[in-house]
Order: structure tokens, then C-alpha cells, then sequence
């Protein structure tokens, strides 16, 4: 269960400044691959019956990732910069120096577009190999995309409307900037809206929560917290493109209860909690070949929707009452309060090489009864050179760097890494 809740208001001091970044320099939207990679859209709304003919894609690409962590970070996400993943104490994870290679972001994927009478029925199904959750660490087939969408409908699991794939940079470090939100979820959605200049999406999702008993997770009386989510999470995005690029606002509302199944108990330690965020975010172009992908994000109990998150759900002390009041436990939980920041330039220098160099962070408004050392805030910046020697190739170098802060015990880690990676685009299209 995933709780979180900012009681200070830092985001209203900065939400000015990243409105104004929006709305300044001329920008055309930045085109992306279209081989499956994070950024690109796996559909589009149809408007009218199309005269189009069906089609059918397989896709995806072979991708090699060698490199040299100088520092440590948890043994099955070395060949990352997962900032959570990170030492949370001196030498967590043994000694500094580590090399990796591995070809888990290599990804395979089918699509198709079939003619009806309601508009062009779209549908992507697609895997790559990098194994999470159970499969942590592994080389395994991991399902990303399984849509489908006709007219303005569309159901399955997919990028969240409350997520802008295009601010992901033009990176080959997996995971990803820390305080981006990146989430494909299980949704029905409805996209009213869907023309060169507008988009409208809105979707019910599936909804799901982690929670963090801090300081006292070892209590018998909270062994029996059970999560519970009476309502689907509700997301809603607006989208407008013009000559200078894109602006894109979305939100999300959710609910998240839990239960104490303990019948025991002295105190009945059930809540509940409501979880909001609001994500601002743009692709600008100043000159032809740049592009500037900026997103600002703040809210409570968003967690699992960010990309690289820990829990919801905090653990919050009450005042001590005397004589005590027999119906109200000492302890509480909260949603915890987050602001996540991405500030990105991708520079194409000629059809052959290309640069990407930018920055992100997240900032967690803790709980006091979490551990001394819970995540409080990550730091995330990369640079790199790639290389297009011939189509469908790209080679390069690139630096990572990653920082982890504790809430309260002082401790932060630092993460280094050189990654070499060689990616190998593939697609065979029959009709269209």
C-alpha cells in the first residue's frame, strides 16, 4: 500500500517558474522513433470511418548494455541508475567497482490496424526482456503493451494518461529520470478528443499502493494491515500542439484504504487516504535540431505512478492524549507528499551523431515515523554521444550519475556509471 502526503507546500513556489519555462521559445514537436521506444505513443483515436487499408507490424530492436558501475548500487539493477537502489548505509552492497553486460532492454512487439465502420481498430502487443518485481534481476519476457482501441475507446494495459512519454530523453540508460512519471497501466479509457491540435484523454485505471510502517513495522498489532481500493484511480490529460511544440497538463485522483484484520487488537489501525497529482509537462524546439523535454509533477500518494518511487503511504505519530482515547491509535497513516522535476535537451549535430545531456530530481515529504533511513530524495543526470552509422544502427557512449538522500539519519550515496550501448532496430510491415 502506497501512501504519501506533503504537509509543506513547496511546489506552489516553483509551479510558476516551470509554468513560465512552458510557455516560452519557439518549438515544433519532437518526432520519435517509432520501433517501440518509451517515448512513442502506441495509438492514436480514430474520428471517422477510415478509408485506410489493414495492416500488420512486427517490430522491436536487439540492444547490448556493457559498462562499469565506479560505485555500488543493488546487485540485480547494476546495469541501471535506479536511484531508490542505491546504498542506503555505508557498503550496503559490498564494495565499489562493478562491471555489467547484459541485453535486457531488447524488445519485441506486434501491431495492427484493421478498418471498420467505427474508424481504424489499432491494437499493439509487445515484450522486451528486463524482468521486475518476481523476475527482479533476470533475463525474462515482460509484458509492456496489450491494447486496443477503436473510435474513441480504448482498453488494456498502456502508457497512463497521467504520464507524457515524450519527455523521456533520447537515453540508453533503462530506467530512466527518477522524478519522471512513467507508468503503463491496465485502463479503459475514452479520448474525446483527437486532432492535430487537441487531445483529450480520460481513464479509469487499475489501482494499486504500497505502504511504509516505518519505525514500527515490527509491531504484531500492524501485521494485519490490509490494502483496499474501493474505486479504479481516475486520470484525465490535456494535450496542445502548435508551431512551438506541445504543452500537456494531466491529473490524477485515487482512493486508498486499509483494513486492520486483527480482531485483537486495543486500537483499530483502518484508514484510508486520498491520493491526487497534477503533471505539467512540454517539448519545445528552439532551433531544428533541439528539443527541450520539461515536466514539473507534485502531489500525494502518487508513488507508484512515478518512475522511480518508493511507497504511498507514510506512518505519522499522533499527540500524545492523557488520559488516552481508547478509539484513537497512537499512530496514523498519511499519502506522502512528492514534487519530481525533468529537464532534458536532446541536439541532433548531423543525421549520424546526436547528444542528450540533462537532469532530474524528486523530493519525498516523509512521514515522522518513518526509518531514519527511507528514501527522501534522488538526483539523476546523464550525458551522451550516439552514433547513426547506417539506419536502424546506434552505437555510444554515455555517463550516469545518481544521488540518494536518507530522511533523517544524514546518510546519502552516490552512484557513477559508463554505459556502452549498441541497439539494432527491426520492422516488417505487411499492408497499409
Amino acid at each position: 500500500m502506497n501512501v504519501y502526503a506533503p504537509r509543506g507546500r513547496r511546489w506552489l513556489a516553483a509551479a510558476p517558474m516551470v509554468f513560465a519555462l512552458m510557455a516560452v521559445a519557439p518549438t515544433a514537436v519532437f518526432a520519435q522513433a517509432t520501433d517501440g521506444s518509451p517515448e512513442a505513443e502506441p495509438s492514436s483515436a480514430a474520428q471517422a470511418p477510415s478509408q485506410s487499408k489493414p495492416s500488420f507490424e512486427v517490430y522491436g530492436f536487439a540492444m547490448l548494455d556493457i559498462g562499469h558501475d565506479f560505485k555500488q548500487i543493488h546487485p540485480n539493477w547494476t546495469d541501471t541508475m535506479r536511484v531508490t537502489k542505491l546504498p542506503s548505509f555505508e557498503n550496503q552492497f559490498g564494495e565499489d567497482h562493478n562491471t555489467f553486460a547484459g541485453v535486457r532492454q531488447s524488445r519485441l512487439g506486434v501491431r495492427s490496424s484493421t478498418p471498420t465502420a467505427l474508424g481504424d481498430l489499432k491494437t499493439t502487443f509487445e515484450f522486451e526482456l528486463f524482468g521486475t518485481g518476481v523476475d527482479e534481476g533476470q533475463t525474462t519476457f515482460r509484458l509492456r503493451h496489450a491494447y486496443g482501441e477503436v473510435g474513441q475507446f480504448g482498453a488494456g494495459q498502456t502508457w497512463s494518461p497521467f504520464m507524457d512519454p515524450d519527455v523521456f530523453p533520447n537515453s540508453v540508460e533503462y530506467w530512466g529520470p527518477t522524478g519522471m512519471v512513467f507508468f503503463r497501466n491496465v485502463q479503459f479509457r475514452w479520448i474525446p478528443i483527437q486532432d492535430s491540435t487537441h487531445s483529450l484523454w480520460v481513464a479509469a485505471e487499475r489501482p494499486g499502493a504500497s505502504g511504509d510502517q516505518g519505525v514500527y513495522a515490527d509491531r504484531v498489532e500492524l501485521s494485519g494491515i490490509k490494502a483496499r481500493f474501493p474505486l479504479p484511480d481516475l486520470s484525465v490529460a490535456y494535450k496542445y500542439n502548435a508551431g512551438w511544440g506541445y504543452a500537456r497538463v494531466a491529473g490524477m485522483l485515487r482512493r486508498i484504504n486499509w483494513d486492520d484484520t486483527n480482531d485483537a487488537d486495543f486500537f483499530d489501525f483502518s484508514g484510508h487516504a486520498t491520493g491526487w497529482g497534477i503533471n505539467l509537462s512540454s517539448n519545445l524546439k528552439p532551433t531544428a535540431n533541439d528539443v527541450v523535454r520539461l515536466q514539473f509533477v507534485f502531489g500525494e500518494g502518487i508513488q507508484n505512478y512515478m518512475n522511480d518511487s518508493p511507497v504511498d503511504i507514510g506512518i505519522e505519530s499522533r499527540p500524545i492524549v492523557i488520559p488516552p482515547v481508547a478509539s484513537e491509535p497512537p499512530i496514523e497513516g498519511v499519502p506522502l507528499g512528492i514534487i519530481g522535476l525533468v529537464a532534458f535537451l536532446d541536439h541532433q549535430w548531423s543525421p549520424k551523431y546526436s547528444t542528450t545531456i540533462g537532469y532530474s530530481m524528486q523530493d519525498i515529504d516523509n512521514s515522522d515515523a518513518q526509518a531514519p533511513n527511507a528514501f527522501k530524495t534522488g538526483h539523476y543526470a546523464l550525458g551522451n554521444v550516439m552514433v547513426y552509422p547506417v539506419p536502424n544502427v546506434m552505437l555510444g557512449p554515455e555517463f550516469q550519475w545518481g544521488r540518494r538522500v536518507n530522511f533523517a539519519d544524514g546518510f546519502e550515496s552516490d552512484g557513477y556509471k559508463l554505459q556502452f550501448s549498441f541497439k539494432y532496430n527491426f520492422s516488417w510491415k505487411l499492408g497499409g
